[in-house]
């Protein structure tokens, strides 16, 4: 073999300007014959295609991408980060650029896919040979969800890509006609609905009792999500109520298994949680704590300032809107206990408790201006830190963080989402005609939203007084609940929202002998162009593949 077949599916469609790396040395890979020759060889395949899934930690110019929403500022201006925002982004300066990384992930998949044997005979009297074949036997299906998945990570961020269901040779792959967006999205429910009957439900209890496996949960989840995308007002002009239909029928599956529950538990950096479908099991570390510890603390360096935008979207404990011209919501605006519980559970804020101090964001405190790298918001993350984590020299240490990918709080909201505007009716309850099959909606959309937040001890939204109302309550649920989970990012884009989210607000607090007081404050003015509700593809790939089709605007 002058060069491995697994090289020429490693990015199938960009072999063109990827030419050296084609160029193998031969002493460095093993023949396909040999890494499918045991089990463990097998399974190591199919982790290399696991490999590929990200998290959202660090995963955009190694901060997270909701630094580049109206929920956070990050504070490093030099961090290229700002090209989101700042008008630089372009076909030639990209950020965020996943088209070689995700078709590489794609043709792993396929690699495996075409590869895995069914079954290795000859070791059918070595111990544990029968697990052993129920796990081979499940690879495939777990593999064909992955390469689904990356397929929607395309597509949410490019709209018209090549669906690569096979591996292609090199002749092939600068000719590919791109698919529509709505084409798209069939192959991929199709693949999820192709899958799900002979995915486990869990692999808890089982031999090997792995986590972060892909599960039937997490194929139900994904096609959920994908026909919610689908559904909105970015993809679907027209408004289309069928497709909403189809999105909330899609999450009811999930709801109607009783799998999953919604409690009030921990639900990132722990993969034991009820309400985890899949998630991604980062190796041990501390990096993200030392990305994130508010400044004054040992190791600190802030990064990720959330905004005053996102903590006037908690509701008071009450359960009524936060009103920032409301006295008495002002006065409590830090006061946690007067909060929406998941207000502490996100956010670092003046006066909380952290690591054995209060934090002081304060103008002149501890936390605070004119510290190099204090938060200009006045707030820091919370949510997904190790409180635990030292950095005090001889007593180091560091843990494992669990970044959820999918939760069923997210599944429950887009059902509330996408029955209510399918409906146009917050406490619609029924049968309604879904692809021709009859299905009885049990659950309003309100009462969904409701089970999402009572959980945390939040009173029920009683009533809404029309469908907007609610749909401006869902939205605002679904920013709390999932926020630093990058959602938002998205959301923002489906919804078409982008103009009303350049204005970004901190908090200007000043300690005059012990008496804090605040006021808002403007601290970023972003640009916003409509055509960022989709990504450019680089001028790069236009030239190699001339059927590719660039996103308006971005010409």
């Amino acid at each position: 073999m002058k060069k491995s077949i697994a090289i020429l599916l490693a990015a199938p469609l960009l072999l063109a300007s990827c030419s050296d790396f084609l160029e193998l040395n031969e002493s460095e890979y093993h023949t396909v014959k040999y890494q499918f020759s045991t089990f463990s060889r097998v399974k190591q395949s199919a982790t290399n295609v696991y490999g590929y899934v990200r998290d959202g930690l660090a995963d955009v110019e190694e901060t997270m991408l909701d630094a580049a929403t109206d929920d956070a500022v990050y504070v490093w201006e030099t961090n290229n980060i700002k090209r989101f925002y700042d008008g630089s982004w372009s076909p030639v300066n990209l950020i965020d650029d996943r088209w070689d990384e995700l078709y590489a992930a794609i043709a792993a998949a396929n690699y495996f896919l075409e590869n895995c044997p069914e079954d290795f005979p000859e070791a059918k009297y070595q111990d544990n040979y029968a697990e052993d074949l129920k796990q081979l036997k499940n690879y495939p299906f777990e593999i064909r969800a992955l390469r689904a998945y990356f397929h929607f990570e395309l597509l949410k961020r490019y709209r018209s890509i090549v669906i690569a269901n096979r591996s292609f040779t090199k002749e092939e792959v600068n000719t590919l006609e791109p698919a529509t967006y709505d084409r798209a999205v069939e192959w991929i429910v199709d693949e999820c609905d192709a899958i799900i009957p002979s995915l486990p439900v869990t692999y808890s209890g089982s031999y090997y009792g792995e986590v972060g496996r892909v599960t039937r949960g997490m194929a139900q989840a994904l096609k959920a999500r994908v026909l919610l995308y689908a559904a909105s007002p970015l993809n679907n002009p027209t408004g289309d109520r069928t497709r909403y239909l189809r999105a909330a029928a899609a999450a009811k599956e999930i709801i109607d298994s009783g799998v999953y529950s919604l409690i009030d538990e921990q639900t990132t950096n722990n993969a034991s949680a009820k309400g985890l479908i899949f998630g991604k099991l980062c190796p041990l570390s501390s990096t993200f704590e030392a990305a994130n510890f508010p400044i004054g603390y040992e190791g600190g360096n802030t990064g990720i300032c959330p905004s005053q935008n996102l903590a006037e979207a908690f509701d008071m404990r009450n359960g009524t809107v936060f009103n920032r011209n409301d006295e008495g919501h002002w006065r409590n605006l830090l006061n946690a206990s007067m909060r929406d519980p998941r207000f502490a559970k996100t956010l670092l804020y003046n006066g909380a408790l952290f690591k054995d101090q209060y934090i002081q964001s304060y103008t002149g405190g501890r936390n605070g201006l004119p510290l190099d790298g204090a938060s200009v918001t006045s707030y820091y993350l919370y949510k997904h830190i190790q409180e635990e984590t030292s950095f005090v020299a001889g007593s180091e240490t560091y843990f494992q963080h669990v970044y959820p990918l999918f939760r069923y709080a997210e599944v429950v909201l887009n059902y509330a989402e996408a029955l209510g505007a399918a409906t146009q009716n917050a406490a619609f309850t029924g049968t309604l005609d879904v692809d021709g099959v009859d299905v009885a909606f049990d659950l309003s959309p309100l009462e969904a939203l409701n089970q999402v937040r009572t959980r945390y001890g939040m009173p029920a939204i009683a009533s809404v007084v029309n469908y907007d109302s609610f749909e401006t309550r869902l939205r605002n649920e679904r920013r709390v609940e999932l926020a630093f989970e990058g959602h938002r990012f998205w959301d923002i884009r489906r919804w078409k929202i982008g103009p009303q989210t350049t204005r970004l607000y901190g908090l200007e607090i000043t300690n005059a002998n012990g008496s804090i007081s605040y006021t808002r404050k403007l601290v970023q003015e972003r640009i916003w162009d409509d055509k960022m509700y989709y990504y450019p593809l680089s001028e790069a790939e236009l030239y190699n593949n001339r059927n590719l089709i660039q996103n308006e605007g971005w010409n």
